[in-house]
């Protein structure tokens, strides 16, 4: 047990540091490679879905049978799944549009950092602010995805695995999001990097959260709420996020290929594992 509790916290820690890897990808790429993004974000969404309607759905409704009768089962299952839904939406709503990490950035727009010298202090002062806002939403933004892939360690590692990298290949353009407006404002690279990298750690201290206040109190009940608003919580987040930003780094049909690729892939896997 204590072996599957390191391996579902490293998962975590795993798929948070990747908003690093999208700093880095920022500083050493010269160029955006938006057809890659397209596609690894439209899989990022296939194998949410699937593993959402095909692993995690039904486990939750398999726990809640365990103790209620069919119907109430059905019922709890899906008020489970609505309920991660409006969580998380609620979590976006609370951000302004505006300064949302998920407004798209490219490594292009990091080619000139001499224009820092050009711009005026107001503005500079106002990308810094944009950069340190983008930060802290993710912080809220990651704490329960990290929760997400925790707990789904904890009680099953095949479906955590595909989840973790998941969530992971989603991070990296949150973490373009966060590096480019403060390198901008500060002309500071390490700077940047550093605050991105450190918006991810959020994902672990979900999973620390997880493993002290709930893991005690987890039971069938328990774990078929949390199954179900997983799958809510991943189903939000591939159609409101990861699609949109697919097609607007690619294609509309690379975006689509990429999903069902992500399926294909999250079929294949459940089937061998």
């Amino acid at each position: 047990m204590d072996q599957q509790v390191l391996f579902a916290f490293l998962l975590t820690l795993f798929a948070g540091i990747s908003t690093g890897i999208g700093s880095i990808i920022a500083f050493f790429s010269k160029r955006t490679n938006t057809s890659f993004l397209c596609i690894s974000l439209g899989f990022s969404a296939g194998v949410m879905i699937y593993v959402s309607f095909v692993e995690m759905f039904p486990e939750s409704l398999a726990m809640f049978s365990r103790i209620y009768s069919p119907r109430l089962a059905a019922t709890y299952t899906a008020l489970s799944f609505f309920g991660g839904i409006f969580l998380i939406a609620l979590i976006d709503k609370l951000i302004p549009q505006k300064e949302n990490p998920h407004e798209m950035h490219d490594v292009e727009e990091l080619a000139h950092p001499s224009q820092t010298a050009s711009m005026g202090k107001n503005k500079e002062r106002k990308l810094l602010r944009v950069g340190l806002f983008t930060a802290l939403i993710l912080v809220i933004h990651n704490f329960p995805e990290g929760m997400v892939t925790f707990l789904s360690g904890m009680q099953d590692i095949r479906i955590a695995i595909p989840i973790a990298f998941a969530i992971a290949i989603h991070n990296i353009p949150e973490g373009i999001s966060v590096s480019v407006p403060i390198f901008y404002a500060t002309g500071n690279r390490k700077k940047a990097f550093w605050l991105s990298f450190l918006s991810g750690l959020a994902e672990p201290l979900g999973a620390l959260f997880g493993y002290l206040i709930l893991a005690p109190y987890l039971n069938d009940t328990i774990y078929g709420i949390i199954f179900a608003a997983i799958a809510g919580i991943m189903v939000y987040i591939s159609l409101d996020e990861l699609l949109p930003a697919a097609e607007e780094y690619g294609l509309h049909h690379q975006a689509i290929y990429g999903v069902i690729s992500g399926m294909l892939v999250m079929a294949i896997s459940l089937l061998i594992l």
